[in-house]
């Protein structure tokens, strides 16, 4: 009989790929995400059926066919270190994104799966002096789940990406286990010259040597201030920071490729390609950071893209999770 899971906050699917690869018998039987784009991007890679549900918010739980393992990237940009440390109060789009939690508390308190799994910001756990955590945590208990949770570094994973995210595992408690192990590591460690596509890369990823100027100015206010702010060029034999939405996310992640390529510009730029070889990371390379096979598709522009990928999950960490999730319903 297959295991069947329900993809909440779905984004392009990072989650249910990694369980997918853990368990062979996989039968996702609802999903539910309200950005369009990612829409296209998830469609593109699992195909229409069964459809992608809009906003949770507004499906009842009784509308929601059974299901074996709740999947819940739920967003975490109201706890995030980047983000304003709204929490519970955070609003977006009309709604408070630190509450949406509570949808799946919701919806898993009605359907009563097996398993509840969720991915977030490690910020979650200190946020409001601890508070937070221990309102999502004590929701869970109070429907029935234990709760094991972890800090995990993507780097760890067999991708060059330093990303710190904390996940849990709520077992229902009438198959919860004493004790949990979360996966220490899995593969082999990469540098992120092995995550590098072939070259020749397309020119517009190549920063212009204008743009270089207004990046090293303002690196340069900054830290005369004292702040650490500003582009960073990461060492090939090194590995990457946080693939991060908005702000300075791609800059953040700048390498130095002296691999042949065209200086003739493909985009409308101010100036000239720079000569010092200085790039973005291309959507692509993202992913690979990623953890995303080259098989998934990237159907949409750059910066959906770049969007998209800086929100999704490492899948190697997910599927060293889910891994050790099946040990425990197999045994159960």
């Amino acid at each position: 009989m297959s295991t069947r899971f329900a993809d909440l906050f779905a984004g392009i699917g990072g989650i249910r790929l990694g369980f997918e690869q853990a368990f062979d018998d996989a039968d996702t039987v609802f999903i539910s995400e309200w950005d369009e784009y990612a829409n296209k991007t998830y469609e593109a890679n699992f195909g229409k059926a069964p459809a992608i549900e809009g906003d949770v918010t507004k499906i009842a739980a009784k509308d929601v066919p059974n299901f074996d393992i709740c999947l819940a990237g739920f967003p975490c940009q109201a706890f995030s270190i980047a983000g304003k440390h709204g929490g519970f109060s955070d609003s977006y789009k009309g709604q408070s994104r630190g509450t949406l939690f509570a949808e799946v508390v919701r919806i898993c308190e009605v359907i009563k799966p097996k398993v509840i799994f969720c991915e977030n910001v490690k910020g979650l756990v200190q946020h409001d002096r601890g508070r937070t955590f221990k309102v999502i945590v004590g929701a869970f208990e109070e429907i029935g789940y234990k709760t094991f949770y972890k800090v995990l570094n993507s780097k760890d994973f067999g991708v060059p990406q330093n990303r710190e995210r904390i996940y849990l595992v709520c077992f229902r408690k009438d198959i919860a286990p004493d004790k949990f192990e979360f996966p220490e590591s899995a593969g082999a460690q990469k540098k992120i010259k092995e995550i590098l596509q072939k070259a020749p890369i397309p020119t517009k990823y190549y920063l212009s040597d204008t743009y270089m100027a207004s990046l090293q100015a303002h690196k340069a206010r900054h830290a005369a201030k004292g702040n650490g702010f500003g582009y960073v060029i990461r060492d090939l034999n090194g590995i990457a920071g946080a693939c991060v939405c908005g702000g300075m996310g791609r800059e953040r992640n700048l390498i130095i490729d002296h691999r042949k390529h065209s200086m003739t510009p493909t985009t409308n730029i101010k100036g000239q390609v720079n000569k010092e070889d200085v790039r973005k990371l291309t959507p692509r390379e993202w992913a690979r950071l990623q953890g995303y096979p080259d098989t998934f598709k990237l159907p949409l522009s750059d910066t959906h893209l770049y969007k998209q990928l800086g929100n999704t999950v490492t899948v190697p960490v997910i599927e060293a999770i889910a891994e050790r999730i099946k040990e425990v319903l197999d045994n159960a």
